[in-house]
């Protein structure tokens, strides 16, 4: 609901201004603390959505005045916290969840983090213990970036205000920039910037004097805590319908009309068909896309509308020419703070921007759903595994190496060369390899020499691993992809650009499917009944048989087919030529001109499909020219 920003041991001097740049995030107030003898500074802009008076306002500051709190997001189960607290002798002001927040923080410390259900980041100043107290919600869906350097602690919802609080911070980061170039995100902690990193989801830290005392993990997705898959399939199907509703129910929560995104998929109709029980007139939102279409892509618009009008909800249409978007890529990257190389952002933008203008300031998605349920070709892919995997190592070598070879201008034959890609591989590194985009070879192959020893030994795919590493052997391939999806996909990826998107609306973004009782009841339901033969999200396809249309619930999966292959040749031609032109590749000195000359060159006779790994460099380069290039 808001954006924050804060520093400890620096200079304040800055501090509005950076809250400043913001204010897409919070439109509705401002508030700035500052102690000038603690060298602490707190801003924050407020996006109103839960009490949306006076009372709301923050920096927000305990009885005393001694504890000041900043927070970015929602407390969905603050009423009853509340009551508890009520009941306990504390006293409220108003009705926010901040000073639940805030009073719950004053009745149990940092133990209180436990007994959130929402989605936050926040930073709380105890001039008691003359320490900040930094947290980020279980799941990772409000972003928190920080940077602790030379005494100086500061942090930000978004890295363009961190970097106006710690302009210092501006050296690159080759290794994580690999690792854009290999997944098309950045798994892991790490941004484009050394000093600047990512607080995990779940995570939260105590800063001191602007230095981090203590940084630990206060949530675990449930399979590192040893919960296994333990239901029947009557228990798994009454389960996902209740908990479903009942996450959908818990995050309408609102002083303000809330919406929906509706793009006829299951997760999205699902999210739709609980909020319409408590609330028949929700304004639901989808895009229509005009102009030239990816091969494979699927219309979705059909299915919005026979959703719409089956549940009996309207639907706002936001009609966007798919190749007039190319025109917005520089746009959406100095947005998304990162280079993020998919053009999916866009449409949360569009349609975020389209219902500001009809009044609403909450949408609910249905993001989550393929990461908890599956749903991905991925899911698929692993599963079939068992079918190929008894082949001895030189055989899968050959599949490897055939399939690649395949005419890469085809959608099939893509999907094929990326099933067998990493089929020589082993355990757990061939589940993270069908994350990747490009293989480690061919990008080492683009760099220069001095860029191939800044990005050093490390793996791209090494913070995947580790993070899998503590699972037990027997934890089947597809739940230990299910937590990669959860930790990383989610957090780094489809999270980072919903919220940044939305927010540059002035639009807040809900994700019940991520509501925490859902992930933790989701981890007890066996992967036979999540993934059956190629079949994915077969419980939660069951149990909303008896609410909407069959061929709704049992269409193609589609993701946003955007036109890339065409636009590399088309539309983005004028802007690749000048972004990745022999002159500009040599300046910034990242990649080796006559390589990605005939990368380029090859991409455009259909040689090989390059789209992605251009869009990568593009999306580096609009990047480095927007957050290293520009004035302090």
């Amino acid at each position: 609901m808001c954006g924050i920003v804060g520093i400890s041991g620096g200079s304040l001097d800055r501090l509005a201004a950076a809250s400043n740049l913001l204010a897409h995030r919070g439109p509705d107030d401002f508030g700035v603390f500052v102690d000038r003898d603690a060298g602490v500074g707190l801003g924050q802009r407020r996006l109103s959505i839960i009490d949306v008076s006076p009372l709301g306002h923050q920096p927000m500051m305990g009885a005393d005045g001694a504890v000041v709190l900043v927070f970015n997001g929602e407390i969905y189960n603050y009423r009853e916290l509340r009551a508890e607290l009520l009941a306990k002798g504390f006293s409220f002001r108003g009705h926010s969840d901040t000073e639940v927040l805030l009073n719950l923080y004053l009745a149990e410390g940092d133990a209180m983090l436990a007994r959130l259900n929402g989605i936050f980041a926040f930073a709380l100043w105890d001039g008691r213990k003359e320490s900040l107290f930094v947290a980020r919600d279980a799941m990772g869906v409000k972003p928190l970036y920080y940077a602790a350097l030379d005494g100086c602690f500061a942090f930000a919802s978004e890295i363009k205000a961190l970097l106006h609080l710690v302009p210092q911070a501006r050296e690159l980061d080759a290794a994580a920039l690999h690792r854009y170039l290999s997944f098309l995100w950045c798994p892991g902690e790490g941004t484009p910037l050394k000093s600047v990193r990512k607080l995990a989801p779940g995570e939260a830290m105590w800063v001191r004097s602007g230095r981090i005392e203590r940084q630990w993990a206060w949530y675990q997705l449930p399979i590192f805590r040893g919960v296994t898959a333990q239901l029947d399939e009557a228990a798994a199907l009454q389960g996902t319908l209740a908990h479903v509703r009942q996450a959908v129910h818990r995050q309408m929560v609102a002083d303000v009309p809330v919406g929906a995104f509706l793009s006829g998929g299951l997760d999205s109709s699902s999210v739709v068909t609980f909020a319409r029980e408590l609330n028949p007139d929700i304004h639901c939102f989808t895009i229509e896309a005009t102009g030239d279409q990816e091969e494979g892509a699927t219309d979705d618009l059909p299915y919005a509308r026979k959703v719409a009008q089956h549940l009996g909800v309207s639907l706002d249409v936001v009609q966007i020419d798919v190749n007039r978007m190319a025109g917005d890529l520089e746009r959406m990257v100095a947005q998304l703070d990162e280079p993020l190389a998919d053009p999916a952002p866009l449409n949360v933008l569009y349609i975020s921007e389209l219902a500001r203008s009809r009044g609403m300031k909450v949408l609910l998605s249905g993001t989550g759903g393929d990461d908890l349920f599956t749903g991905y070709r991925r899911h698929r892919a692993v599963q079939a595994e068992r079918y190929w995997d008894w082949l001895p190592v030189g055989v899968r070598s050959a599949l490897a190496q055939m399939s690649g070879r395949l005419d890469q201008r085809r959608a099939l034959s893509r999907r094929i060369g990326k099933l067998f890609d990493g089929a020589a591989m082993k355990g757990d590194a061939r589940t993270v390899n069908y994350f990747r985009w490009s293989r480690e070879a061919d990008l080492m192959a683009l760099y220069t020499p001095e860029f191939r020893r800044s990005v050093g030994a490390e793996l791209a795919m090494a913070p995947m691993m580790d993070f899998l590493q503590p699972l037990p052997e027997n934890v089947t391939p597809l739940d230990r992809m299910l937590a990669l999806e959860q930790r990383f996909f989610l957090a780094d990826h489809n999270l980072i650009y919903t919220d940044k998107m939305s927010m540059a609306a002035g639009v807040e973004v809900r994700v019940p499917f991520l509501d925490l009782d859902l992930v933790e009841f989701a981890a007890r339901i066996p992967v036979g009944l999540k993934q059956r033969g190629a079949e994915g999200k077969w419980i939660l396809k069951k149990a909303m048989e008896p609410y909407l249309p069959h061929d709704v619930i049992y269409r193609p999966k589609s993701g946003f087919g955007a036109p890339l292959r065409h636009w590399m040749r088309h539309n983005l031609r004028e802007l690749i030529g000048d972004l990745l032109s022999v002159d500009s590749l040599k300046r910034r000195g990242f990649f080796e001109p006559a390589a990605v000359q005939r990368l380029i060159a090859a991409n455009n006779v259909g040689k090989l499909d390059a789209s992605y790994t251009l869009l990568s460099l593009l999306c580096i380069e609009i990047w480095c020219r927007t957050y290293l290039d520009q004035p302090v």
